[in-house]
């Protein structure tokens, strides 16, 4: 599978484009600080600290040591988690269609009464 294939699928499963070029990058690359990270992708470094903050927050990330040193977590592991969080927004997308469908069901009962009148 190419490098881009790659990019795609984490992009499919719930990464934004520059977290999945971030990811790749320290998972190609091994640990790096936030500035050598900013400064070969060529990415502003606040917001390099904006998506690492996302990427810690989702488990796809570690950091170690100070200064930080950010780390990817094994491909296979983040693959899991990123298909486990599909599963749950799917879970509850299909829980909102179910509360949704009965509220315009009520709503349509109503309605169709009021203008019988």
């Amino acid at each position: 599978m190419s490098l881009n294939r790659i990019f795609k699928a984490l992009i499919d499963l719930g990464l934004s484009d520059t977290e999945a070029q971030i990811y790749i990058f320290l998972a190609t690359k091994g640990p790096k600080k936030v500035r050598e990270v900013a400064t070969a992708l060529e990415i502003n470094r606040q917001q390099v600290y904006r998506i690492m903050k996302r990427l810690r927050n989702r488990s796809i990330i570690a950091v170690n040591g100070y200064p930080a040193e950010f780390t990817a977590i094994p491909f296979e592991e983040v693959l899991n988690l990123l298909i486990q969080y599909r599963k749950k927004s799917a879970k509850k997308a299909q829980n909102s269609k179910k509360l949704l469908l009965s509220n315009w069901q009520t709503f349509m009962k109503k309605n169709s009464t009021n203008s019988q009148c």
